[in-house]
């Protein structure tokens, strides 16, 4: 009894180690986790899809990116009106963080 118990024990012990000797490497990307406009766009198209749909989104592109600071601004694109014609309304407006991708703020232009 006393030799299973200690097998127990030793298993519980060097289960516990390996756990603790596993501990995750958590990687920051010197250039942040949104390095260039490429990747600001894809992530405003992830957040602006779901809140004004796809049909909506497509006729916004091509969104533009740009950065000031540590902050992507990216805005989309009015379709060009026919000739003659005016475009009323407004496009869609992300802010994002550049360093960790938090959404700052999204809205749009009336």
């Amino acid at each position: 009894m006393r030799s299973l118990l200690a097998t127990v024990l030793l298993i519980g012990c060097l289960v516990a180690g390996t756990a603790i000797g596993q501990e995750k490497q958590f990687v920051v990307p010197e250039q942040g986790f949104v390095p260039d406009a490429a990747t600001a766009i894809k992530i405003a198209e992830a957040v602006l899809i779901p809140i004004y749909g796809d049909v909506a989104m497509t006729s916004q592109r091509p969104l533009a990116a740009s950065l000031v600071g540590d902050i992507w601004y990216v805005s989309g694109t009015l379709p060009k009106p026919p000739p003659g014609a005016v475009v009323v309304g407004g496009v869609a407006h992300v802010e994002i963080a550049k360093y960790d991708g938090r959404i700052l703020r999204v809205a749009h232009g009336q």
